[in-house]
């Protein structure tokens, strides 16, 4: 951890001497030197740091001194930090100052937080608080000066990553292809897919040979699972020659081929050649016409060249058809660089099976009147393993030493990551995983420490959390979240994070962490990252074990004001304080004032009632978490205070009612959520100046003829937003005068936000029908940026002519059109080429469903190619007057040549019907359709009966999909699923 936190600190020191000389504040002379020679000793220092955090588990001496580094790193990182936010704090006064009255707050004094006192920045004070700060530099340069000597005693010495270092602190454990079969359990799924895959005919796309990855984290079972497949009967039977090779890390190309000469054929006396040549030709000529299993397991290298160097898939082209390589690995990315195709993930064990795993070593050798009454207590004990393994194996063989029920209940009720076994044993293959990663990321990992088990994460906040901390080092902004999303991918790929949950269009959003992993996490950062529950009864007073605690969760406290013993220096060190599953109404002042370093607040999910004016002295923060807070009805001004502050999370506070006036000084603001807040009626003006705003999920379109005018921001005032990325939703449209509307909406330049990614416009249903006829002058404003990947519009009164630009859209993958009560025909979508999602819904005029939805117009003389060419979902809900749904008829293919040629919608998979009473029957073209997959048919009575399993006369043209579901009327419900076979 220290190596990343020194990584962005030298990255800081690098600038600041630069960025200082060129404001108006500058450094003195002497603290200007202190930061050179600050910078060259950490430098100095980073050279050795891998080795140091690897020794760090096995010398305490070695873990005290990487302790001093880190606090003298972290003091210099806040001292610099606080030096920013004096220039940030001057850059906000100059701007009001050049604005005058058309600045979008009014102008005053500021009066500036530091870490000892309050100052009103004269020019005198700031004099004495440039001296002070450059003293703090030089003792803190001082402190390093003595860390960095002190490293001569521990001898260190520079290590490369994936180097001979790793095998000096942990010994990666050699494997063979021998098991014993007694002691595996479960399994039974995976190796029945492994054997398939190992044993059948390959297919013409798959070429001469397969390759077969095992993919999942540490301790989970694949070279086990490898060892069943290679030692099965029938596989044996099945190959001339099998081969298995221990790769691991380096991965060495000469070793790796001397190793299958060595199973090929032990006197084979070119085995002993150095030449990787001489080797791989040696390899060709035994396996030469042969059926070959090669087993490569324990696999770490992502490097093409490397892979590519060792010749493999020529010597598998020589082979007979049907030969296999069977990769096992950790990571996605050796799948990926394999261009594997067949993966198989594997995935933790079922309950079952991992008491079963978990008895038979507990219980070996005892008598089964002596294992009786320590079941129950196994059963809890298991739980913790969550259906790792490793886990249930370690936790097993400790428990067999330990005779009293006594014994086995300290095991059940002690931190698994305390127990010496479970380090040794499970932590040890995870920390191969964590050395193979880069210093950031290792930090990314880490900081996930602070969330409960089995919290449930979301991947764009967890990210903008690691921005908060500045694990996401980048001198571009806009470069952090695509960092961040690299970041989570290589965690992700490892095996880190598991039961991933995604949207319609394959977008990961939400994720787990196994129980162990998380577990292990906890203990690299045990002195950190503390996670305290409140006892039953107990008083809202925390107390902290130590003044290391960086990392601070609390969860289940009662409801009351939260507040820190006020005596207590422990809490000024906190960089991150969360809550969860609490019920605090506050946080007491004098709380607030204690934890001056606070970078990331997370208070969600709670019954927040207020904040405290104290917020705005937490000059540092950067993530401030206020979600779900449903009795928070305002923020403090104090929060415009903020100037370093990138994310303001509100989503569903939904009694808040305004936001600050002054929020265009956080200057740093990033990301601002205020999703489903019910009462916020409009956003403050000044966020209009904040031109470097990159997410805005909703803008509230304000009444114009309300009290709130003058003070609202408009839509025009987005226009110089070109950074917003992800999703906008506009709420409130057509509540003002159409033209008006239509004005603010050109202004807003959607066209020139490139970035953005999901577009959702709700026109407010309440206004009278006589005031949306403007509708259509809207819509056609809106004509969003050709990147555009998602589109809804609803409760829109205007007509589908006004969609006319939407055709331009190449990027569109979702579409969803709800509510359109005066349209009469559907927008031709049919030649959008991205198209994957299209939902129509509560189209009260439409009758007829022609061929101008496909895209095709009447003076079209020629209609050929691919229609809707990549649309998967296709649903039609609430369509109460359509009667008929037209394909391309007889008299449109007489009339073109090129009818025939036509294709209509090939990768249609799920096709849903619902609230269609007067529809009379499905286009034909849709019988045709051979990868449809699903058919739901709901409430709809002529479909209902034409399309009755076995009897409706249409029946015979739907067969064929593998599920059909028909919801009758009146709500009696069944489902009939043939088999994937037309009749």
């Amino acid at each position: 951890m220290a190596d990343a936190l020194i990584s962005v600190l030298l990255e800081q020191l690098a600038s600041v001497v630069y960025q200082h000389t060129n404001q108006a504040v500058k450094l003195v002379l002497n603290a200007e030197k202190d930061v050179k020679s600050f910078s060259s000793k950490l430098k100095a220092i980073q050279a050795v740091l891998e080795d140091a955090e690897k020794k760090q588990l096995t010398d305490a001496r070695v873990e005290d001194w990487l302790e001093k580094l880190k606090d003298v790193s972290y003091e210099m990182d806040d001292l610099l930090d606080e030096w920013n936010t004096e220039i940030l704090r001057r850059q906000v006064e100059e701007k009001q100052e050049k604005e005058g009255e058309n600045a979008p707050v009014t102008k005053k004094k500021v009066c500036f937080p530091m870490s000892s006192a309050c100052f009103c920045f004269g020019q005198a004070n700031e004099v004495i608080h440039r001296h002070k700060i450059a003293r703090r530099i030089g003792e803190l340069n001082e402190k390093l000066t003595l860390i960095a000597a002190e490293r001569e005693m521990y001898g260190f010495h520079q290590s490369t990553k994936g180097g001979p270092d790793d095998q000096q602190v942990i010994q990666r454990q050699k494997t063979t292809s021998l098991v014993d079969i007694s002691k595996i359990f479960g399994r039974e799924e995976e190796k029945d897919m492994l054997l398939s895959k190992l044993l059948r005919e390959s297919s013409p796309e798959e070429g001469r040979f397969l390759i077969i990855p095992i993919v999942g984290m540490g301790g989970m079972g694949k070279t086990t699972l490898a060892q069943l497949a290679y030692n099965d009967e029938k596989v044996t039977n099945h190959f001339h020659k099998k081969v298995w090779v221990c790769v691991s890390s380096p991965f060495d190309e000469v070793k790796i081929a001397r190793a299958i000469i060595e199973s090929l054929d032990k006197n084979e006396t070119q085995k002993s050649s150095n030449e990787l040549e001489t080797l791989l030709l040696c390899i060709r000529s035994h396996v030469k016409d042969k059926k070959l299993l090669l087993v490569l397991d324990d696999v770490w290298t992502e490097n093409q060249k490397e892979w590519e160097n060792l010749k493999l898939l020529v010597i598998m082209q020589s082979c007979a058809e049907g030969s296999r390589i069977l990769v096992t690995t950790r990571k996605q990315g050796v799948a990926k660089m394999m261009r594997a195709s067949s993966m198989i993930y594997l995935d933790k064990l079922s309950d079952r099976d991992c008491l079963a795993l978990f008895n038979s070593i507990a219980f070996f050798d005892r008598k089964k009147d002596e294992a009786a009454g320590f079941g129950a207590i196994g059963e809890e004990i298991v739980k913790k393993c969550k259906g790792l393994p490793l886990a249930a194996k370690t936790l097993g063989s400790l428990v067999w030493f330990k005779k009293t029920r006594e014994e086995w209940r300290d095991v059940l009720n002690s931190k698994i990551w305390e127990l010496e076994e479970v380090e040794e044993q499970v932590f040890r293959p995870l920390l191969l995983s964590y050395y193979d990663l880069a210093p950031a990321v290792k930090r990314c990992l880490l900081c996930c420490a602070i969330f409960p088990k089995d919290y449930h994460f979301k991947k764009n906040s967890l990210i903008e959390l690691w921005m908060s901390q500045d694990y996401l080092n980048s001198k571009e902004n806009k470069e952090k979240r695509k960092k961040g999303q690299t970041y989570f991918e290589s965690l992700a790929m490892r095996s880190f994070f598991q039961d991933f949950d995604g949207n319609e269009m394959g977008d990961i959003l939400g994720f787990k962490m196994h129980d162990i992993v998380h577990d292990f996490v906890q203990f690299l950062t045990k002195k950190e990252c503390i996670i305290i529950e409140a006892a039953k009864g107990d008083n809202q007073i925390v107390e902290l074990p130590g003044d290391k605690v960086r990392h601070l969760t609390l969860t289940s406290v009662p409801e009351g004001p939260l507040s820190f013993p006020t005596s207590c220096c422990m809490c000024r060190n906190i960089r991150t304080l969360s809550i969860f599953n609490s019920r605090i109404t506050t946080i007491s002042p004098g709380s607030i004032l204690q934890m001056k370093c606070l970078r990331t607040l997370n208070l969600s999910d709670g019954v927040l009632t207020e904040l405290p004016k104290e917020l705005g002295e937490l000059i540092h923060l950067r993530y401030m978490d206020l979600s779900r807070s449903g009795n928070l009805k305002e923020l403090p001004d104090a929060v415009c205070d903020l100037f370093n502050l990138q994310t303001l999370v509100l989503v569903w506070c939904e009694k808040l009612e305004k936001l600050p006036k002054a929020m265009g000084k956080l200057i740093n603001l990033k990301h601002l959520y205020v999703r489903n807040c019910r009462k916020l009626r409009y956003l403050p003006k000044g966020i209009g100046s904040l031109k470097s705003l990159q997410a805005l999920d909703c803008f509230y379109v304000c009444d114009e003829g309300g009290d709130n005018e003058e003070a609202a921001l408009k839509l025009g005032d987005l226009g110089i937003m070109d950074q917003l990325q992800g999703s906008l939703l506009i709420e409130g449209l057509g509540i003002n005068n159409a033209k008006d509307d239509a004005s603010e909406i050109e202004k807003a330049q959607l066209g020139n936000k490139e970035h953005l990614s999901h577009l959702e416009v709700d026109f407010d249903e309440e206004v009278c029908e006589e005031r949306r006829e403007g509708d259509s002058e809207i819509v056609k404003a809106l004509q969003p940026h050709k990147n555009l990947e998602s589109l809804s519009i609803s409760d829109c009164h205007g007509t589908i002519e006004s969609l006319y630009w939407i055709r331009s859209l190449h990027n569109l993958r979702k579409i969803n059109l709800y509510g359109w009560p005066v349209c009469q025909v559907l927008p031709p979508l049919g030649k959008l080429p991205s198209l994957e999602i299209l939902e129509i819904e509560w189209m009260d005029e439409v009758e007829k469903v022609g061929v101008e939805f496909l895209g095709i117009e009447e003076e079209e003389e020629e209609v050929s190619g691919i229609l809707f060419p990549r649309l998967e979902q296709l649903s039609f809900r609430s369509m109460y007057n359509w009667e008929e749904w037209q394909g391309i008829t007889k008299e449109d293919s007489s009339s073109s040549s090129s009818s025939s040629e036509i294709t209509i919608m090939p990768l249609l998979y799920i096709l849903e019907i619902s609230e269609c009473p007067n529809l009379i029957a499905l286009p034909d073209f849709l019988y045709k359709i051979t990868t449809l997959h699903t058919l739901t048919i709901e409430r709809c009575p002529i479909l209902e009966q034409d399309y009755e399993k076995g009897v409706g006369k249409e029946w015979h043209n739907v067969s064929h999909i593998p599920n059909i579901t028909i919801r009758p009327e009146s709500e009696s419900e069944y489902e009939s699923e043939s088999e994937s076979e037309s009749e």
